[in-house]
């Protein structure tokens, strides 16, 4: 694997983007719902660097299915949302790649009536973009590769590494041989 961001350069770009954050709702209150799975050590970490009155809730989006990199069908569970009708809204993301996740997402909520909805995401991917929604908060821009670490994973591992790493075809060979066994 290759890294691309280390840990201490992880904190300080989530702290940088917790502190617009914070300028952008000043005082708050403010409702953040997290994307799973990728989000949930993005979330934990802006959380703690945020002062205003917090709700926190979690929404599932999943369009890659197993060992795929091609999306599929997007797939939202919103089961666990707290109501946020008449509230201000961010959606907390850990990539935007090709943008139709967060599009979806994004529409989905606005039909639940918030006052406002914003969105951050840690990473966004450059040259992937296939829809003219642009995240309002972005920790870092990364060249096209398949990440892992921070909360991001390939078929459920390495989301523990405190670093993002780019995995190279070795990995993914190696990978896909581990799985085969």
């Amino acid at each position: 694997m290759k890294v691309l961001l280390t840990e201490e350069e992880l904190k300080q770009g989530v702290a940088k983007m917790a502190t617009s954050i914070s300028e952008c709702y000043a005082n708050g209150p403010l409702t953040i719902i997290g994307i799973l799975t990728g989000s949930v050590v993005l979330m934990a970490d802006v959380i703690r660097l945020l002062e205003m009155p917090l709700r926190v809730g979690v929404l599932q989006a999943r369009s890659y299915h197993g060992a795929t990199t091609t999306r599929g069908p997007l797939i939202i569970n919103d089961e666990l949302m707290p109501d946020i009708e008449d509230r201000d809204v961010l959606l907390l993301d850990d990539i935007f790649d090709t943008g139709h996740t967060l599009k979806e997402v994004e529409a989905r909520i606005r039909k639940l009536n918030p006052a406002t909805v914003r969105s951050a995401v840690l990473l966004y991917k450059e040259g992937r973009q296939e829809v003219a929604t642009v995240p309002d908060f972005i920790g870092f821009n990364i060249p096209d590769e398949f990440v892992v670490g921070y909360g991001l994973d390939y078929e459920d591992a390495y989301r523990n590494l405190p670093y993002l790493a780019a995995l190279e075809k070795e990995d993914l060979a190696a990978a896909a041989d581990q799985k085969n066994t």
